[in-house]
C-alpha cells in the first residue's frame, strides 16, 4: 500500500477577461496567495492542469516557505451525509403527531435527555449531555433549504453552495476563506474522502484521509527517498514565463511542513474506531498543531435509513446517533486549550418524512435539526420556530429557518466575514444560538 496523495483543488489565479488563460493572482506576499497550498499533500488546479504537491523531503531547503499564522477561529461543519433524521435526534415528544406517525421507531418520551416542554435528545446522545448542560451545545430544529429537494446529490450540491441561482461553481466555505477578515495561513481543510462542494472554488483548500500519512503523491520515502519529484517540479517550472509556470512556482513557495501537526501527540485511541472518530483524531492533532487551518469539514457516516431503523434498545439510528455523539464529545476533549476557539455546526442535506413507511425506516423529507457546539454557542437551549407535524403520508416537517441564517450567525459571531460575500444575496434571521447575535 502506498502513502496517501491528498487533493488540494482551487485555483490561485484568475481568468484573462480576454484569452480566458489563468493568470497570476497578485504578488507572492500577498496574504491570500495560494490559501490551502501551504499543507502537504496537495494537488493544486492551475486551470485544468493538476500540479501535485506535498511534503518535500530531502528538499526542504531548496523550497520557500510561509510562516505559519495560527487561525484566531475554528469552524467545523460536520456533514449527516445520506439525510439525518432530526426527528429521532431531537424529537418533539409534545407534538401528538410525532407518536402517532410513528408506531414502531417512535423514541419514548420516558427515554429522552435534556427534556423541556417540547423537545429531548434521543438517549444515544447521552455522551453530549455534559456539553449540553455546560452550554456548550444547542440545537435549531425546522432547518434547512427555502425549497425541498430529496435528490441526494442535487440538495448536497445546493446546500454546499448556497448561492441559490448562481451560476459560479462555488462553495460557501471557499467564499469564507476567500474573505481578507479570514486571517490564517491555510486556511481550508477536508478530512475524508475529498473535498466537499462546500470547499470548490478559486480558494484554494486542501484534503487528505489521515494526518499520519499525508505526503507528497509519489514522494513517499520509500520511493523517493532523496525527494526528485518536488526538485523535478521545481525545476520543469523554474525558467517558465507563462502563467502557469509563475502559477506552480507560487505554490512551491507556498509550501510548509506538516511538522507542527504531526509532532503533536496521536490520540486516536481515545476516539471511536469508525471512520468519524479517527477523521476527527486527525482534525484535533492538526488544530492542536496552530498550522493555521481556519476552517474544516468532516463526514460522518450514512443516515440514509429506509428500512429497520431499529429502536433506542439497538438499530441503525441508535448505533449512528451513539457514534456521533462519542465522537463529538472525544473531539472537544482532546482539543484541549485549543477548543475555546473551535465552533462545530452539524448540517444533513434534508430531513426524513414524519410517517414512517412499511419497512419501519423513514423516506425522504425536507426539514432537519442542526447541532451547534462550542466556542461561541450560547447552549442548553432549542432553538427555532416549530410549525407543527401532520400524520399523513406526504407530511415533512417544514423548515422555518433557513439553514444559511443558521451558519450565517456563526460566521458573523465567529469570523468577522462579511456574511453578504459568503452567502450572496440572501438576508439572515436572526437565530440567537451564538453569543453576541
Amino acid at each position: 500500500m502506498t502513502a496517501e496523495a491528498l487533493p488540494l483543488t482551487g485555483c490561485p489565479c484568475v481568468s484573462d477577461p480576454t484569452s480566458g488563460l489563468p493568470q497570476p493572482r497578485g504578488s507572492t506576499s500577498r496574504r491570500g496567495l495560494l490559501r490551502g497550498a501551504a499543507l502537504v499533500g496537495a494537488t493544486t488546479m492551475f486551470g485544468s492542469t493538476a500540479v501535485t504537491l506535498g511534503r518535500l523531503p530531502g528538499a526542504a531547503a531548496e523550497i520557500a516557505s510561509v510562516a505559519v499564522s495560527p487561525a484566531s477561529s475554528v469552524l467545523v461543519v460536520l456533514s449527516l451525509r445520506g439525510a439525518a433524521d432530526g426527528l429521532s435526534l431531537v424529537v418533539p415528544h409534545a407534538d401528538p403527531a410525532y407518536y402517532l406517525s410513528r408506531p414502531t421507531i417512535a423514541v419514548p418520551s420516558a427515554a429522552l435527555l435534556a427534556k423541556d416542554a417540547s423537545f429531548g435528545l434521543h438517549p444515544a446522545l447521552a455522551p453530549l449531555l455534559p456539553m449540553w448542560e455546560s452550554g456548550q451545545l444547542a440545537a435549531v430544529h425546522a432547518t434547512g433549504m427555502a425549497v425541498p429537494n430529496r435528490s441526494h446529490f442535487a440538495a448536497m450540491e445546493e446546500l454546499e453552495d448556497a448561492a441559490p441561482g448562481s451560476s459560479s461553481r462555488v462553495g460557501w466555505l471557499n467564499r469564507l476563506i476567500g474573505d481578507d477578515a479570514v486571517a490564517s495561513t491555510v486556511q481550508g481543510l477536508a478530512v475524508g474522502s475529498g473535498l466537499p462542494m462546500s470547499l470548490i472554488g478559486t480558494e484554494a483548500a486542501m484534503s487528505f484521509r489521515s494526518l499520519e500519512t499525508a505526503v507528497l503523491a509519489g514522494g513517499d520515502k520509500r520511493y523517493d527517498p532523496r525527494g526528485s519529484r518536488a526538485r523535478s517540479l521545481k525545476t520543469q517550472w523554474a525558467q517558465s514565463s507563462t502563467p502557469m509556470g509563475a502559477g506552480v512556482r507560487n505554490a512551491l513557495g507556498a509550501l510548509v511542513d506538516l511538522g507542527p501537526a504531526k509532532a503533536q501527540a496521536d490520540r486516536a485511541t481515545s476516539f471511536p474506531p469508525s471512520s468519524l472518530g479517527q477523521a476527527l483524531s486527525s482534525v484535533s492533532r492538526t488544530l492542536r498543531g496552530e498550522i493555521g487551518v481556519s476552517v474544516v469539514t468532516v463526514d460522518a457516516g450514512s443516515w440514509d435509513m429506509h428500512t429497520e431503523m431499529g429502536t433506542v434498545a439497538a438499530g441503525a439510528m441508535t448505533s449512528s446517533a451513539a457514534d456521533l455523539a462519542t465522537c463529538i464529545a472525544a473531539f472537544f476533549a482532546d482539543l484541549g486549550p485549543v477548543a475555546d476557539k473551535v465552533t462545530l455546526v452539524t448540517i444533513s442535506e434534508f430531513g426524513r418524512r414524519v410517517q414512517e413507511n412499511a419497512n419501519r425506516g423513514l423516506d425522504h423529507g425536507w426539514g432537519n435539526v442542526m447541532f451547534v457546539a462550542g466556542a461561541g454557542v450560547k447552549g442548553g437551549s432549542y432553538y427555532g420556530r416549530w410549525p407543527g407535524l401532520r400524520n399523513t403520508l406526504d407530511a415533512d416537517l417544514a423548515v422555518t429557518t433557513d439553514y444559511r441564517s443558521v451558519l450565517a450567525e456563526i460566521v458573523a459571531a465567529r469570523t468577522g466575514a462579511s456574511t453578504a460575500t459568503v452567502f450572496p444575496g440572501f438576508t439572515r434571521e436572526k437565530v440567537g444560538v451564538m453569543v453576541g447575535q
